[in-house]
């Protein structure tokens, strides 16, 4: 069903590697790979939680405490590069130094520090990566798909042609994600009415690129998937699942009856923030925007009502190692 596959152990000459990194408005992420026949086996992973964009609604700019978290984890993904030398490397960053005033300087400085040097993308190569990762997914019978992504900072939405080269065919970024909506709303998406008024600013935001491109229509037509890939959907792939730890082995790919994904949203909104901090597929440094995120969800359900949700735990990393070992012809030479 995917392109991705684990591994460690490996027989033979070393493979040649590739990796990517993410610097997000919420974590940075690394993924070193090595190519096979039909995508690609994960060689080594890191992630942490660095919040770069904390504050940044507020003040504009990535706060001194921010920028410290984030190098520090840059450096240990500098480390990790080291012990495993690759042919080539993507490192990109997204919402977070879009947006704030000291981003590129931040990156300079990151650049100085760790010796890693994120580029700064667009909201289009975002949906486009997104869509990179997530095209094994699509099936057959699909006309569109309809994928989004749930950032810390923003909200990407992608409106994709299907066939052997699936096409983009438009885009939307808002302003709106987890963490952004954390700050603004504080603790209004564990009430209620603070959560039903999130989700109607996010629907009234999405109406006009749904009218721009008929997407309403093009659903009612049938062959219009629905894919998700964020903490948002795989937390509901979890509940749903009802998995005693989270496994993104048994989450990624998987569809969900969108009811069933109602039902595990009902019950994540119920446990309140102690609830969401001790469930074993969020934690205590995700409790406070698992509900923000789910209440972008139900605005995209609201609008969109397609009825399965496929659940892709993959995104800019595996789409940036799948460009590069494309463009690197010699690694298929075997």
């Amino acid at each position: 069903m995917t392109a991705l596959h684990s591994s460690y152990g490996h027989q033979g000459p070393p493979p040649a590697l590739f990796a990517a990194l993410d610097l997000g408005t919420n974590n940075c992420r690394l993924l070193i790979g090595a190519p096979t026949r039909h995508g690609f086996r994960v060689v080594d992973s890191f992630s942490r939680i660095v919040r770069l964009g904390e504050g940044l609604a507020g003040s504009g700019e990535l706060s001194d405490a921010a920028m410290e978290r984030t190098i520090s984890a840059l450096t240990a993904c500098a480390e990790r590069l080291q012990r495993r030398p690759v042919r080539r490397l993507a490192a990109v960053a997204t919402e977070a130094c879009r947006r704030a005033v000291n981003g590129a300087s931040f990156l300079a400085r990151a650049a100085q520090e760790t010796g890693l040097r994120p580029r700064i993308i667009s909201p289009r190569e975002e949906a486009e990566l997104a869509m990179e990762s997530c095209a094994p997914l699509l099936e057959p019978d699909d006309r569109r798909a309809i994928l989004f992504d749930i950032g810390g900072g923003s909200t990407e939405i992608a409106w994709i042609r299907t066939g052997p080269r699936p096409e983009l065919i438009g885009y939307l970024s808002i302003p709106c994600g987890v963490v952004t909506l954390a700050e603004r709303e504080g603790g209004d998406c564990f009430t209620v009415h603070g959560f039903e008024a999130v989700v109607e600013d996010i629907h009234a935001r999405l109406m006009s690129f749904d009218r721009l491109h008929c997407i309403g229509q093009e659903i009612r037509r049938g062959g219009v998937r629905l894919i998700g890939t964020s903490g948002t959907v795989t937390t509901l792939a979890g509940v749903v699942m009802d998995l005693p730890k989270y496994r993104r082995q048994l989450v990624d790919g998987t569809h969900l009856c969108t009811e069933a994904a109602d039902d595990a949203l009902a019950q994540l909104f119920a446990m309140g923030r102690s609830g969401l901090a001790a469930h074993p597929c969020i934690g205590p440094e995700r409790a406070d925007f698992v509900l923000p995120g789910c209440a972008v969800y139900a605005a995209i359900r609201k609008l969109w009502p397609v009825d399965a949700l496929t659940v892709a735990d993959r995104g800019l990393r595996e789409g940036m190692l799948m460009r590069l070992m494309r463009g690197d012809r010699s690694v298929w030479r075997n």
